[in-house]
């Protein structure tokens, strides 16, 4: 075989060798889009439910609600003027 038509094979070789390695990346940069898409797809949704959950807690933690279950549940109940005791320090 002559050194030119070597050449050209490992020429041609070097060619293919490029070409299959360009579609090699150029798949896995498509795979790697959809992952990325996917992903920014779930972060959407977990800010929304991030947000419906702060809105259910401000609903939850209001000072009426927290009143109201004292109250209801605890038997809790404001003092009254006659169940509080004033203790003074002794002055030295």
């Amino acid at each position: 075989m002559s050194p030119a038509r070597l050449a050209w094979l490992c020429l041609a070789a070097a060619v293919l060798l490029s070409a299959l390695a360009v579609v090699q990346v150029r798949h896995e940069s498509r795979q790697q889009f959809v992952a990325l898409q996917a992903l920014g797809a779930e972060r959407d949704r977990l800010n929304v439910d991030w947000g419906r959950l702060q809105l259910e807690q401000g609903a939850w933690a209001t000072h009426g609600r927290v009143e109201r279950l004292a109250r209801e549940k605890l038997d809790m109940r404001m003092l009254r003027q006659d169940d509080v005791v004033i203790i003074r320090q002794p002055r030295q």
